[in-house]
């Protein structure tokens, strides 16, 4: 996030004017107008000259102020990002990624969340469209329709989500999927189960059409089992529901309920794995440290979030956002999968 601090004070007391571009010019040999794109839309410029550019703002203290930029323009400089759950560690890597890219642009980046709630997604979505330049929406809970008015007000990037007519930026969930069954049947396992996510999730109804399938084309039955939770609690509500599928392998739509279900079988002493195989989706930090360590299929969020910004930034400057390969997912395989007991 821009922040706007004063320049040094001078080493008689007296404060210094802030740092300009204009001074940065200066001092390089530029133009502003080289010095302006080099700050604030990198790429612009070469990047040795950008580099030089960066090195003298620092040595000068400027300090972006994404205010005054968007005096000219009508703009806020501000973006914002909006999140079905901020306490989900599946997030982390997301906003970091996010910030990256809107720090070094110059922009602001307000966060919220909607907690699972559509009614509060849209309550929130509203309130951040007053206050920026566009948004982007997390693993959104709202219809189609909905998602649609609020792109058709303000430039709009969905993560985890599809909605046609509105861009959006997706992992490619089969890669992952596929080494997950072929690493399950390896192991001898012909009955799966998935715990689904909650009922307005388009990322777990999208993981289960495609378990589906890949599953029948291996000769292995599944069953869905849920709607559910996207917690730990939510996974430790499912194990008997799942001991009653005769499953010997299930895969969880997040880690967060792989974790849940896998603590509720070490307190009702079902073994992990051997009685029962687990995989997790999105590789949270965690699910390396729990005992035994959650095989799971990891998402490149990092990297997306920071694509989603870059694609909103382009939309709010006017560009024509086009479609681009989503990343892979690929599966971590740890110590929670082995062959089923007997």
């Amino acid at each position: 996030m821009a922040i706007v601090e004063p320049t040094p004070a001078a080493t008689d007391g007296a404060r210094r004017p802030p740092a300009t571009i204009y001074d940065i010019a200066r001092a390089v040999g530029v133009s502003p107008s080289t010095v302006s794109r080099a700050l604030h839309k990198p790429g612009r410029v070469s990047a040795r000259t950008e580099e030089r550019i960066r090195a003298s703002a620092q040595d000068l203290g400027y300090r972006i102020n994404p205010m005054a930029r968007a005096l000219p323009t009508g703009r806020s400089g501000a973006l914002a990002l909006l999140l079905s759950d901020i306490t989900n560690p599946v997030y982390f890597d997301l906003v970091r990624g996010a910030e990256r890219v809107s720090a070094a642009t110059g922009s602001s980046l307000f966060l919220a969340e909607s907690q699972e709630s559509a009614e509060a997604e849209l309550d929130a979505a509203r309130r951040l469209q007053v206050a920026s330049d566009g948004l982007v929406l997390v693993a959104s809970r709202l219809e189609d329709d909905t998602v649609r008015a609020l792109a058709a007000e303000k430039p709009l990037v969905l993560v985890n989500r599809q909605v046609d007519g509105v861009p959006g930026l997706v992992p490619d969930v089969v890669p992952g999927i596929r080494s997950a069954l072929d690493h399950l049947r390896d192991l001898g396992h012909r009955s799966l189960a998935y715990l689904s996510g909650p009922p307005t999730s388009w990322m777990s109804r999208t993981r289960w059409e495609i378990l589906l399938d890949q599953a029948v084309e291996r000769g292995m039955s599944i069953v869905e089992i849920g709607p559910g939770v996207p917690t730990m609690e939510g996974g430790e509500a499912t194990l008997r529901r799942v001991l009653a599928s005769g499953a010997t392998a299930v895969l969880a739509f997040n880690d967060l309920m792989a974790i849940g279900l896998l603590q509720a079988c070490r307190e009702a002493d079902v073994a992990v794995p051997g009685r029962l195989s687990l995989v997790g989706f999105d590789d949270i930090f965690g699910t390396a440290l729990t005992t035994p360590a959650i095989t799971t299929v990891r998402s490149p969020l990092g990297e997306i979030g920071a694509a989603a910004v870059r694609e909103l930034l382009a939309a709010v400057d006017g560009a024509e956002v086009g479609a681009h390969e989503a990343p892979a997912t690929e599966l971590v395989v740890r110590s929670s999968t082995a062959p089923p007991a007997g």
